[in-house]
């Protein structure tokens, strides 16, 4: 704790000149109930709560003017709950709530919030806060604001949750607003925002902040970075006359100012009816606005650039952009509060000032979700791809590709052909001549992935074999090696098989069999749109093609349900399942001992894989199969024996009559001969390769479940050793850091519960397609004017026009999906695959025609539009929609509950 006097300035504003002048006494310490705020700062939160450390902290600005007052800390709050002998019980039956419970977090909230405004506040508390009026002044009106010690965080703002009131008279109504203040900590919306954060309501405590009274001329909010673009560069100025509640209660339309490196860019003056002033008896009120001042701009330009400046001052002392509030006077701005920007999303940290310009990994790899640092690190060191890290996300710097004039156009148009959105909002970039000026042709370490043509590659399906056969044999090595290994030997072994994967994924072999099938499809669907006007032509091709083994999984989920089928002990025991011992309370049951053998045999084959497999961290099948329980009892109930080989047949005779038909239409064309070879050709190339796409992700995959199982041991070691309290904090380390710790023995606790917040709060953050360095997020449009009214549009993936009913599913354990059905969901990766076997259509929010949603979309015949934007918000569940998955776009048919209904 900082050395500062315990005492109360008067009530004149504070201009920070970067000193305390008041003195080294403590006042700050955890059992005092009243402290001066020019006594703290924000080391200071958990005695005066968010508010209150952040206005301390602003003492110490030059130049910036903050209204003095005092701070009724947490101390005092203690001792006030100490009154109240129901409210632990209360507060302790509230945390045990989940989201479901919205009555009940409804009465038990309301109920602890009587009991606190119903005690009497303790004499000695009382006795300190009016001591501390009496120094600022009896005769005086008093802002009491909440300040809670959750609250103002860099990961949640807590913005508008808890009670504030202005222009409080008498020290007796200061008391009551006092209590209400505390009451407000269990208000129902700061109660919800807590569960939504992941914050233990028993760990939160209540502040109070008590400054005199500004009767401004205006006030508003200055955000420090473009609340919209996340642009750091631009300052936000909301203003208006008067006091900001008019503002913050949407009683008026803002005036809008934007500054960009000290020169304002635009102004937006509203028609403002109304201001808000307090009243003289306490309180405000509101009162029509002066018809000279109601389209009047509230702040001249100089003013508003001033603010802005204010407002660098200040993010520079806080390190983040900032969210704040300020009031203007005859004597200039105060500023009466300060938060950081939790809604906007990170920039990735790099050592120079120069623009860069970031690529999302997720939305290539369909997998948008948050990852964790070891997750995070275990990708870097997998991929060659110069990675940054930024709001739990991956993202590539193509800087260098956009600078060359030899790689700016082949990266255009490559992106061009598998997310348009990224391709739009790299060109709006681009337009801006500024950012990344075209410089001399270079030599990138890393060339955009391209449709150009790779070395031939004879369409021998013996190729495919050995390049499986090796993948197997180099992780079944793996696994019979790392069985040996602990402690430090344990994370070198891992760290050097990293590098045998990454020789597996970059083998010249692989990726040309991966072009190949790539080439083949972009091959015969140009071609055959050029000759035939045959659109999306290789998606029926493809049809069971060997060695996918993405839809192998799919499938095989068929068969364990054929095991099954003939015990309905078992099934019924399956539907009853409610966690992942299920498989050990089989045996008993009339064929359980069939059923869980199937089981495990699938999960032997694919229990690596899950949602969002990327990130290491994510649970597998294997550890929780009850996962895999939903999809399965689907199939149970939707198909009947032999469904599996049912589909590979009718998927085989597709392709083949698909060929057969296109040779006929080919051979009557001019040079219909030669051009009929070619698209033969071209079948059995796409038929060879286009399954192997998805194989080397698998061997990855496979590897990452075994370095999982190894750690998770070695974290075992840690816990027993009181090294690392529970064994998950491995996740919320970087592979290094965790090579040492288990070197040293030794774990920052403070660093994994830090990395622990920011994970959890990331997950409310949707990444951007294209992020700058500056902040700014650029999503991308798409440039077409060729749909119907009001479609939602996307990119075709696989062709077919189909209405059926929308089933948006965020959590792929909760589908509830019937066959028919279309799936609406932010992203799939190949763990979704089993649920494809019952859907005919997918709609997603990412990925591009060859992303694994698509590829296996295609495999398994059913109609895609992928990347619409929204989707999941645009479509409710239960509507009827129209998919067409040859132009790419969603239509809203009608309401809930529509019955499923194909089209074509």
């Amino acid at each position: 704790m900082h050395e500062r006097m315990n005492r109360v300035t008067d009530h004149r504003t504070h201009a920070g000149d970067g000193g305390r002048p008041f003195g080294p006494a403590p006042t700050s310490r955890p059992d005092a109930f009243v402290v001066g705020l020019e006594h703290v700062d924000r080391t200071h939160a958990a005695v005066v709560g968010g508010k209150g450390a952040h206005l301390g902290e602003l003492f110490d600005i030059p130049g910036i003017r903050v209204p003095t007052g005092f701070c009724v800390t947490t101390a005092a709050y203690r001792r006030m709950v100490a009154e109240v002998a129901s409210i632990d019980p209360l507060v302790d039956r509230l945390a045990g709530l989940g989201s479901g419970d919205p009555d009940d977090l409804r009465r038990l909230s309301a109920r602890i919030r009587r009991s606190i405004e119903e005690v009497a506040i303790p004499d000695e508390v009382e006795r300190a806060i009016a001591a501390a009026v009496a120094r600022l002044g009896d005769h005086l009106a008093y802002a009491v604001r909440s300040s809670a010690t959750a609250e103002d965080l860099p990961t949640a703002s807590f913005a508008g949750q808890y009670d504030t009131f202005l222009n409080v008279v008498g020290v007796a109504t200061l008391l009551q607003q006092i209590s209400r203040c505390w009451a407000s900590l269990f208000s129902e919306r700061a109660v919800a925002y807590r569960m939504r954060n992941g914050i233990d309501h028993r760990t939160v405590e209540m502040a109070v902040v008590v400054q005199p009274m500004v009767f401004p001329t205006a006030s508003g909010v200055l955000f420090t970075a473009d609340a919209l673009t996340g642009n750091r560069r631009v300052a936000s100025v909301e203003a208006t006359f008067g006091l900001g509640e008019a503002l913050v209660s949407g009683m008026v339309a803002a005036d809008q100012y934007r500054v960009h490196n000290g020169k304002l860019l635009d102004t937006k003056v509203a028609a403002k009816q109304v201001v808000v002033r307090g009243s003289p008896d306490g309180g405000t009120r509101v009162e029509p606005l002066e018809p000279s001042l109601q389209t009047q701009p509230v702040l001249t330009e100089q003013q508003a650039v001033r603010l802005a400046g204010l407002g660098r001052r200040i993010e520079s002392q806080f390190g983040c952009p900032q969210d704040i509030e300020w009031c203007l006077d005859e004597h200039g701005f105060q500023i009466v509060q300060s938060r950081p920007i939790t809604t906007i999303f990170p920039v990735p940290e790099v050592d120079d000032e120069a623009n860069h310009v970031y690529l999302s990994v997720g939305h290539g790899q369909m997998m948008t979700d948050p990852m964790t640092p070891l997750g995070l690190s275990v990708w870097q060191l997998t991929s060659p791809a110069p990675m940054r890290i930024a709001g739990s996300r991956l993202f590539v710097d193509i800087t260098d590709h956009l600078s060359s004039a030899s790689t700016r156009m082949a990266t255009l148009e490559t992106f061009g052909k598998s997310d348009p959105l990224i391709r739009d909002a790299l060109e709006t970039l681009l337009a801006r001549d500024d950012f990344i000026p075209m410089g001399p042709d270079g030599s990138p370490d890393l060339p955009p992935p391209s449709r150009a043509r790779t070395e031939p590659i004879e369409a021998d399906p013996a190729i495919v074999t050995e390049l499986i056969g090796r993948n197997r044999a180099s992780v079944a090595e793996l696994q019979r090696e790392i069985e040996t290994r602990s402690g430090s030997e344990l994370l070198d072994f891992v760290l050097a098989d990293i590098g045998e994967l990454r020789s597996l994924l970059l083998d010249p072999q692989s990726r040309q069999s991966v072009m190949a099938g790539f080439e083949a499809s972009w091959w015969l669907d140009d071609k055959l749109a050029e000759w035939l006007g045959e659109e999306n032509a290789a998606a029926v091709l493809s049809l069971a093609a060997p060695n996918n083994v993405t839809a192998e999984m799919g499938l095989a989920l068929l068969d364990v349900a054929d095991v099954i089928r003939p015990h309905p002990e078992v099934v019924s025991f399956l539907r009853s399942v409610q966690d992942d011992e299920f498989l050990d309370q089989m045996a008993g049951l009339g064929g359980g001992k069939e059923a869980g053998e199937a089981i495990v045999s699938y999960l032997d084959r694919y229990g690596m894989r899950c949602v969002g497999e990327i990130d290491i961290a994510r649970p597998r099948w294997a550890e929780r199969p009850s996962a895999l329980l939903p999809m399965l009892l689907s199939n149970l109930d939707n198909f009947a024996t032999g469904e599996r080989e049912r589909r590979l047949e009718r998927g085989r005779r597709q392709a083949e009559a698909k060929a057969q038909e296109l040779m006929g239409r080919l051979r009557p064309l001019p040079d219909g001969a030669e051009k009929a070879e070619q698209v033969a050709g071209m079948i059995r190339r796409l038929r060879t390769f286009i399954g192997y796409r998805e194989y080397p992700k698998y061997g990855m995959v496979s590897r990452y479940f075994i370095y999982k199982q190894a750690l998770l041991a070695e974290a075992d070691r840690l816990v027993g050793g009181n090294v690392l309290p529970v064994i998950d904090d491995i996740f919320f380390l970087t592979f290094n850091e965790l090579h040492d710790v288990v070197r040293s023995r030794r774990a920052d606790h403070a660093l994994i519960a830090r990395r622990r917040a920011d994970f959890r709060a990331h997950g409310a953050l949707q990444p951007p397609r294209v992020l700058t360095s500056d902040g700014e997020t650029l999503h991308g449009t798409y440039q077409r004017d060729d749909l119907p009214a009001g479609a939602l549009v996307g990119l075709a993936v696989s062709g077919g026009t189909i209405e059926g009913r929308a089933r948006v599913v965020h959590d792929m354990a909760e589908a509830d999906l019937e066959p028919g059905d279309i799936l609406v969901t932010p992203h799939t990766d190949p763990s979704w695959s089993p649920l494809f076997v019952t859907i005919a259509g997918l709609v997603t929010e990412v990925g591009g025609p060859m992303t694994h949603g698509s590829v296996i979309a295609r495999e398994f015949g059913l109609t895609a539009v992928v990347g619409v934007e929204g989707a999941t918000r645009s479509i409710r569940d239960g509507q009827q929609i129209r998919l067409n998955g040859t132009r790419g776009y969603v239509e809203i048919m009608s309401g809930r509950d529509a019955p499923p209904e194909t089209v074509s």
